[in-house]
């Protein structure tokens, strides 16, 4: 750094005796360093020895290496159960709700819209509800409810407005019994 400025001065020096004239820039470098008013750069004051980086404090410069993190422990499934009904739920707009009989049915080729029936899957007939609508089914006997997807027309019982598949009826806890009253709210149209 030092070599520098003073690298620095010899050439400016040396540019200013040549715009003037002078011959010998070797001894304007040497004027300027001896005359009045001209100062010798200081040194920079000694640093300590780097360190590694931090964060705010001070760090060990020998960390101790703990390995590899420690796997986090599955939760018990009734520990699992109880947070996830815990966790506070998203509200949904209700934009139509009411109450009527619902059964349930597991078998069919093709559904109104055009896809496979699946048991399995949470889904739902009704009348006249767009297809792809989300409606959430609560069963009035035990305060269970699910979300299904409506995708198929019916049923054409009498007194029932939801046809629910085997694993929604599942959810709600009506299998047993094959039809149950509810109360459904449609939570969005298709």
């Amino acid at each position: 750094m030092i070599v520098s400025g003073v690298a620095a001065a010899v050439l400016a020096v040396g540019a200013f005796a040549v715009v003037n004239g002078r011959k010998a820039p070797a001894d304007s470098a040497q004027a300027a360093q001896t005359a009045p008013g001209a100062t010798v750069p200081k040194a920079d004051p000694p640093r300590p020895e780097p360190s590694r980086a931090s964060r705010g404090g001070p760090r060990d410069p020998n960390p101790k290496h703990t390995g590899k993190k420690a796997a986090p422990k599955k939760k018990a499934r009734s520990e699992a159960v109880a947070e996830h009904k815990t966790r506070p739920q998203k509200k949904a707009k209700v934009l139509q709700s009411g109450t009527c009989e619902a059964s349930f049915y597991g078998e069919g080729q093709m559904t109104a819209s055009g896809e496979p029936f699946n048991p399995g899957a949470l889904t739902a007939a009704h009348k006249t509800l767009p297809m792809g609508s989300k409606v959430r089914v609560t069963n009035k006997n035990n305060g269970r409810s699910v979300v299904v997807r409506i995708n198929d027309r019916g049923p054409y019982a009498g007194g029932r407005c939801l046809d629910l598949s085997t694993a929604a009826m599942k959810k709600v806890g009506g299998t047993g019994s094959g039809v149950i009253p509810v109360r459904y709210e449609v939570l969005s149209k298709g």
